[in-house]
């Protein structure tokens, strides 16, 4: 009975401490479908394979009593900007002093390559907790955990209601809530990447005084509550996930990936069944494995992999292919060839383009 007490408060734990299984996951795949190609291949080569998504929740299940400070901030409301930053930088065991740690961390080329796997994984979840507006609140309700609201007729508390019942109440399927808020412009998405992580915890600290503000104990958080704030939560998801890929892609687009000898580099999320598009159709696949046939146009050998033209020469091919690792000795033979290749179609500064690792994926 004691072990059950003790494994149920854990479990409680880890689900107050989180955007929430859909809301990670969003925010990683937001996050992956706006890295260059070579992040792409350094990431799923540090993951080991798997997909940003499928680790996003990783560093909630592994929680432990040195890195639970890790994913949030406590600091009292009424501040301005100048005090805010102070009391931030002045302070350690929190998000944004993990943050800035893992990314030390992946930068040090001295670390091992499981090192950097666990370094990437906290970073990748803990992005997304920088935006959760409850993750930056009051240490004396715990950051609304004490907070008690009624919502969809259940009881419930102000916290959880941001980490998942309002996006719950959507009725968004994992893949819909990625597509349905990645909707950031090119405009935004330049001036997101451009703000620093003090400014992405001082955007949540001002959304959860106004949270705040308006709350009562015991509140009926009614329909109006939800049509004000899904847009917040949409955006800050969004955005979310996008600094996600702007703090990788500054990491890791000039990085070649230290990795054990055993280790088995492969392009994120490669399906077994992959959907068979038309090559003049794939700019409407991005973010599927797909299987798709075009005339090589042109390429281009640029040292850690050769980019290969579809459809059209560079730079108005339809689809570029990225290959690297083994695929890349298949550089050479392609010509003007007809090629089939298969792979997760990602965006590339607005280009279709699916990274090749595995020969298998391409014949010609």
């Amino acid at each position: 009975m004691k072990k059950l007490f003790i494994f149920c408060l854990i479990a409680l734990s880890v689900v107050l401490v989180s955007w929430g299984f859909k809301g990670h996951r969003a925010i990683a795949t937001i996050a992956q479908k706006h890295l260059t190609s070579n992040t792409a291949y350094v990431v799923s080569a540090y993951l080991k394979g798997e997909s940003m998504a499928d680790i996003a929740t990783w560093a909630d299940e592994n929680r432990n009593n040195k890195t639970a400070p890790w994913h949030f901030l406590n600091l009292p409301l009424g501040l301005t900007h100048e005090q805010f930053v102070k009391f931030v930088s002045e302070s350690d065991n929190n998000v944004y002093s993990a943050i800035l740690k893992t990314e030390a961390s992946l930068r040090d080329k001295s670390l091992t390559p499981d090192q950097k796997n666990e370094a990437l994984k906290y970073l990748i979840h803990l992005v997304g907790d920088a935006h959760q507006p409850m993750h930056i609140s009051r240490k004396e309700d715990k950051g609304g955990n004490t907070i008690q609201v009624r919502f969809d007729n259940k009881g419930t508390n102000l916290h959880s209601l941001w980490d998942s019942k309002l996006v719950d109440h959507e009725g968004l399927s994992e893949p819909e809530i990625a597509k349905t808020y990645d909707v950031a412009t090119t405009a935004q998405i330049k001036q997101w990447q451009s703000d620093s992580p003090m400014e992405w915890i001082w955007e949540s600290y001002q959304i959860s005084s106004e949270l705040y503000a308006q709350v009562k104990p015991g509140q009926v958080i009614d329909e109006a509550y939800y049509q004000k704030y899904i847009s917040v939560i949409r955006r800050r998801i969004d955005q979310a996930g996008i600094r996600l890929a702007g703090e990788l892609n500054k990491l890791f687009n000039n990085e070649q990936a230290k990795v054990a000898p055993e280790t088995p580099v492969v392009t994120p999320a490669i399906a077994q069944n992959a959907t068979s598009v038309k090559l003049e159709e794939i700019k409407n696949a991005i973010g599927k494995t797909v299987k798709v046939q075009g005339k090589v146009f042109s390429s281009k050998d640029i040292g850690s992999m050769i980019l290969v033209n579809l459809g059209a020469a560079y730079p108005n091919q339809l689809l570029t292919v990225a290959l690297k690792g083994k695929a890349k000795e298949l550089g050479n033979q392609l010509g003007d060839k007809i090629i089939t290749v298969e792979g997760e179609v990602i965006d590339y500064r607005g280009k279709p383009e699916i990274i090749i690792t595995d020969p298998s994926k391409l014949k010609f």
